[in-house]
């Protein structure tokens, strides 16, 4: 169980802090991740995945801007 203040975690998230927060395994976190209902940034040649907090947390609690 996920036990973090929002607050507490850095500004941009890994693939690894989106599947603690969502209890998701990695095969469901990376399913999320290729077409994902918030901005993501894939950095270099392996994608790495990077998500800002703030955006990840809109999306989670209906807060995102539509559009």
């Amino acid at each position: 169980m996920f036990t973090k203040k929002k607050e507490d975690l850095p500004l941009v998230l890994d693939a690894k802090a989106i599947q603690d927060i969502l209890s998701l395994g990695r095969r469901q976190t990376y399913e999320l991740l290729q077409n994902p209902p918030f901005h993501v940034e894939r950095i270099g040649k392996r994608g790495i995945i990077k998500v800002s907090r703030d955006a990840f947390f809109n999306w989670l609690e209906g807060t995102a801007k539509q559009g």
